[in-house]
């Protein structure tokens, strides 16, 4: 499965900016029924995702479905709808277990991947289940409704162990783990260093809301030159002691050493 470092949310409401989150450099673009959507435009907006689904374009950006909530009065229509789209993942919202997916599975089969939104306190305490459960292709922290229902603040600090606690189930259960978009459209400064930062505590890509966010994302998630030429050193001296430690520059190489710069290595392959 392809990793995402970068997905840019669209309003599915806004058919006319479609093409343009395509070109944006993307990863993955999600048409978004739910929060981007305002109550009274959900069905026009349905039917305008299901219509560009259907005749877009081929390529390699991978293009999913945001539903609206199991709660919600709109989620029967768009269950019944992404049974035929021709979407290539469907993004859940407030997922609370991982016992939601067995009837997502029945509803829109296995061939395509759900990605949960964990955003909710019971959500982050199942999120090992939730990230572990069948056809999950990778785990999305939605921090806005997240801090809402905690009552904290939007800052690092404060997600800190909400996020630890979603890099490390998606670890074990060997998914993705996005981070949530960021809050600011225009503070390049702060985009870069959050992103850095949830890049080091574990996750695999981020999420974003505008395609000014895009280039900047991409390239945090795309080792350089100085870490490919690192790591592929750090694997040289590993396999020439056989599975043994090795030095390398002075410096001790094991297993868990080799194995992440294996990691930095598949990420670089895509």
């Amino acid at each position: 499965m392809a990793q995402f470092r970068s997905l840019l949310f669209t309003p599915a409401s806004r058919p006319d900016r479609f093409d343009r989150a395509l070109a944006s450099g993307a990863d993955a673009v999600c048409l978004d029924l739910e929060d981007a959507v305002a109550p009274p435009d959900k069905a026009t907006a349905r039917s305008a995702a299901l219509d560009y689904l259907a005749r877009r374009p081929a390529g390699q950006v991978k293009v999913g479905l945001r539903l609206n909530g199991r709660t919600s009065p709109w989620f029967d229509d768009d269950l019944r709808a992404a049974a035929n789209a021709r979407a290539d993942f469907f993004m859940i919202p407030k997922a609370s277990g991982a016992q939601e997916f067995a009837m997502l599975q029945r509803a829109l089969g296995e061939a395509r991947p759900f990605w949960p939104l964990v955003e909710t306190p019971e959500g982050l305490m199942r999120a090992w289940e939730i990230a572990a459960a069948p056809a999950v292709g990778g785990v999305l922290f939605g921090a806005f409704d997240y801090s809402a229902e905690v009552g904290c603040e939007m800052s690092w600090e404060p997600l800190l162990f909400a996020r630890s606690q979603i890099a490390a189930a998606c670890a074990r259960a060997g998914v993705e783990a996005l981070d949530a978009p960021p809050a600011a459209v225009n503070d390049d400064e702060a985009l870069a260093a959050e992103t850095d930062r949830a890049r080091r505590l574990g996750f695999t890509g981020r999420a974003c809301i505008h395609p000014s966010q895009v280039a900047p994302i991409n390239a945090a998630y795309t080792p350089s030159a100085e870490d490919l030429a690192r790591a592929q050193a750090v694997v040289t001296a590993f396999d020439t002691a056989a599975g043994g430690p090795a030095l390398l520059d002075g410096k001790l190489i094991e297993l868990p050493v080799a194995r992440a710069a294996r990691r930095i290595l598949e990420r670089a392959r895509g």
